[in-house]
C-alpha cells in the first residue's frame, strides 16, 4: 500500500503540468498557422541551451511536457535529448535534505546543465547536419489520433480527456516499475553498481533509465552513502528522463525514433560518466 501510495502521490504531482502542456497544444492546434510553425521551429535551434538551463528545476512534469511536445512537433529532438539530460526529477531535493554543501549542489547542477546542452547541441548537429534528416512537421493532432479522442469537443476538454488518459497510463507503468526496485533492494542496485569500475557507468544508466522518480532517488543516495563514485552517480542521473520517457513512448508513432532517442540518451549518460570518472572529477 505504501509503494501505491506514493505512486500516486508522484502522478498527482505531475497533473498540473501534463494539463498546461496539454491545454498550450490544443491552443496551438486550433491556432497554428505557417506563421507560426515557422516561427517555432526557428526558435527550435537554441532549444537545447533553454532545455538544458530549465530541465534542472526539480520536478517530475518537465520531461513529460517535453515528450509530449516532441511527439506533437512542437520541439526538436536535440531539445528534447537537452531536457531528458538535465532533468533528475527527485535528485534535488535528495541533497538538500541530506544537507549537502551548496556549493557541492551548484556544481552538480552546473555540470548536468552543461553537458545537457553541449549534448543537446550536439544531436541537433549530426541529426540535421551531418545525418540529414529532417525534423517532424508540427502536427499536434498526432496526440489526438493516438488517444482516440474527439479533439472537436473545445480546447478545455480535450486538454482534460488526454491529461487524464496519460495519467492513468503513467501510474500503472509507474506502480509496476516502483514494485520492482522496492523488492530488489538498494543494497543489491549498490553493489552491481560499484562491482565493475567501467561497467558500473553502464549498470547506473541502466538503472537510471527506468522512467519514474524512484530512481533518481536510488541513485542519489547510493552516491551519497559512498556506495558508488560520481561517473556512476552522473550516469544514471543523466538518462534519469522520469516519466519522460515512458510519455515518448506512448504518444510518439515511430517506433524506431523512440529506440533511437532511448539508445542515444544511454550512450551519452554512459559517455560522459566514463568521462567523469577518468578526469577524476569529484563533486
Amino acid at each position: 500500500m505504501e509503494i501505491v501510495l506514493d505512486t500516486l502521490l508522484d502522478g498527482v504531482r505531475l497533473l498540473p503540468f501534463l494539463f498546461l502542456t496539454y491545454l498550450a497544444m490544443e491552443l496551438l492546434e486550433h491556432r497554428q498557422g505557417s506563421a507560426m510553425s515557422d516561427k517555432i521551429k526557428d526558435a527550435g535551434k537554441y532549444g537545447p541551451v533553454l532545455g538544458g538551463l530549465l530541465g534542472v528545476i526539480p520536478q517530475c512534469g518537465f520531461s513529460a511536457a517535453a515528450a509530449s511536445l516532441y511527439s506533437g512537433g512542437v520541439i526538436t529532438v536535440g531539445t528534447l535529448l537537452s531536457i531528458f539530460l538535465s532533468t533528475s526529477d527527485e535528485m534535488l531535493p535528495i541533497l538538500i535534505s541530506e544537507a549537502v554543501p551548496v556549493k557541492t549542489i551548484a556544481k552538480i547542477l552546473g555540470y548536468k546543465a552543461a553537458i545537457a546542452i553541449i549534448s543537446g547541441l550536439m544531436v541537433e548537429v549530426v541529426y540535421v547536419r551531418m545525418l540529414k534528416k529532417h525534423e517532424k512537421d508540427m502536427d499536434i493532432h498526432v496526440v489526438c489520433e493516438k488517444e482516440k479522442c474527439n479533439c472537436k469537443d473545445g480546447v478545455l476538454l480535450s486538454a482534460i480527456k488526454h491529461t487524464i488518459k496519460i495519467f492513468i497510463y503513467i501510474i500503472i507503468i509507474s506502480c509496476a516499475l516502483n514494485m520492482l526496485l522496492h523488492f530488489i533492494g538498494e543494497d543489491t542496485l549498490g553493489s552491481v553498481l560499484s562491482s565493475v569500475p567501467v561497467l558500473g557507468q553502464a549498470a547506473a544508466a541502466l538503472i537510471g533509465l527506468i522512467p519514474n522518480c524512484a530512481s533518481s532517488v536510488v541513485i542519489t543516495k547510493l552516491y551519497l552513502d559512498g556506495i558508488i563514485g560520481a561517473g556512476a552517480m552522473m550516469s544514471g542521473l543523466l538518462v534519469n528522463a522520469g516519466v519522460g520517457i515512458l510519455v515518448m513512448l506512448r504518444l510518439n508513432k515511430n517506433v524506431k525514433q523512440n529506440l533511437g532517442i532511448v539508445a542515444a540518451l544511454y550512450a551519452i549518460g554512459v559517455f560522459w560518466g566514463i568521462v567523469i570518472e577518468l578526469i577524476g572529477i569529484i563533486f
